[in-house]
């Protein structure tokens, strides 16, 4: 599957010092500091493409475009990969509710998304793999998963027994109450008789009528969504030998870390042999008038609607990245309005010959970055400099406002 298009990330020099990237660690619930090397792998869960991209899905995939701009800006390889789950039962529910072909419905949407995410300059995936064209991908890891003995059929359907993972529930650190609560409410179906556990996840589903599927040793059917990720991960990234861990980051939103990430870091670590990330890191969750985010509610705010009347979406971005990415928070127009005054100003003090010294605040962005995509401390410093060149005296000493520029494109993606 394509992605969309290349974005170019401006030269930084090389006397501007990039520490190591630290970032908050779901699974030990601390910050942890990646360590230093050539090239890094990062997996971050895409969209089930049944409505269009909303400010939660722009939240998220901003969050982890700041880990491939520092990480990228500090001169390594980022191995980035994103899938879509072009076939689910959300998916098909939507499609049949609203009268559409499913296929139909799915590409008008991941073409949406396409346009919101170049709209929004945010740098591709290397490899973006829907979950159809990653079926084969996905019977070769069931089948794998079945020569260890940790798969079972309940009718027809087959299970991955959870607990033939060790360490399963260490990456989410919640009691099994609420696990079987999470459970039932995010796909799961912990009341379905025959299974071994109530958690064990669903990796392959025999066809339904009326639904789609495709041929396979287990039988015509779909996969499950946990076992998806798992095998995409582990077919497109370069699967690191000499680490205690497979992957460096795991990435989505803070509603995927269980039972999603759970689920697929159980079945990773049973077909490679080791742990599967170094870091299970969440953006939080967009809300709306005192109310999450989510489709089910209708009160999603569109990024392609905020475009279409005629919103900046360096302005959107900005807002988006104006608060701590990990924080659940409210979207209110007043971020948007802040965002575009403040991306007016820069537009109209970096178009000036002489501008307030840069090389300071430009560091400070990388520190802040730095420090778990500090954005707030990030955004202070480029106001204090905005409000420092507004009053530059004659003859003070001054920096470079295409440096600056420069600098925030690369780093916050702002490209003015």
């Amino acid at each position: 599957m394509n992605s969309w298009s290349t974005v170019f990330l401006p030269p930084i020099d090389s006397r501007f010092v990039f520490p190591p990237l630290s970032l908050k660690d779901s699974a030990s619930e601390s910050v942890v500091t990646l360590p230093i090397k050539d090239q890094y792998s990062m997996y971050v869960c895409g969209i089930t493409p049944y409505d269009a991209t909303h400010l939660g899905h722009a939240a998220t995939y901003l969050t982890f475009d700041l880990v491939n701009r520092y990480l990228s800006a500090m001169g390594k390889k980022v191995n980035f990969v994103e899938n879509v789950t072009d076939v689910d039962d959300p998916l098909l529910e939507r499609a049949k509710r609203d009268g559409v072909d499913w296929e139909d419905l799915a590409h008008s949407q991941i073409d949406l998304f396409r346009g919101d995410m170049s709209d929004l300059h945010v740098i591709p995936p290397q490899s973006y793999i829907g979950a159809i064209e990653a079926i084969p991908l996905i019977v070769e890891a069931i089948e794998e998963l079945q020569s260890s003995d940790t798969v079972y059929s309940v009718d027809g359907d087959l299970y991955f027994q959870v607990n033939a993972d060790e360490k399963f529930g260490t990456r989410s650190n919640l009691s099994r109450e609420k696990m079987l609560t999470i459970f039932a409410e995010r796909g799961g179906d912990p009341s379905r008789q025959g299974k071994k556990d109530p958690l064990d996840a669903l990796v392959w589903l025999l066809n339904r009528p009326g639904e789609p599927s495709w041929p396979s040793p287990f039988g015509a059917g779909r996969p499950g969504w946990h076992i998806e990720c798992c095998a995409i991960a582990m077919a497109y990234l370069p699967l690191d030998s000499i680490s205690e861990h497979m992957i460096d980051i795991q990435g989505g939103g803070s509603d995927l870390l269980f039972p999603h990430h759970e689920m697929g870091a159980a079945q990773s670590r049973i077909l490679g042999k080791k742990d599967y990330a170094r870091i299970y890191m969440y953006a939080g969750m967009i809300g709306l008038d005192g109310e999450k985010m989510s489709k089910s509610k209708g009160n999603l705010v569109l990024v392609s609607k905020l475009i279409n009347q005629g919103h900046d979406p360096m302005a959107i971005r900005i807002a988006l990245l104006s608060q701590k990415y990990s924080l659940d928070r409210m979207w209110h127009e007043s971020l948007l309005k802040d965002a575009t005054h403040l991306l007016r100003t820069l537009a109209l003090l970096l178009s000036r010959p002489e501008v307030a010294p840069t090389d300071w605040v430009i560091q400070e962005i990388i520190n802040a970055l730095s420090n778990d995509l500090d954005t707030p401390r990030a955004f202070a410093a480029i106001e204090l400099w905005c409000e420092q060149t507004t009053v530059l005296a004659s003859g003070a000493p001054t920096g470079s406002p295409g440096e600056l520029a420069r600098a925030l494109d690369l780093l916050l993606g702002i490209a003015i």
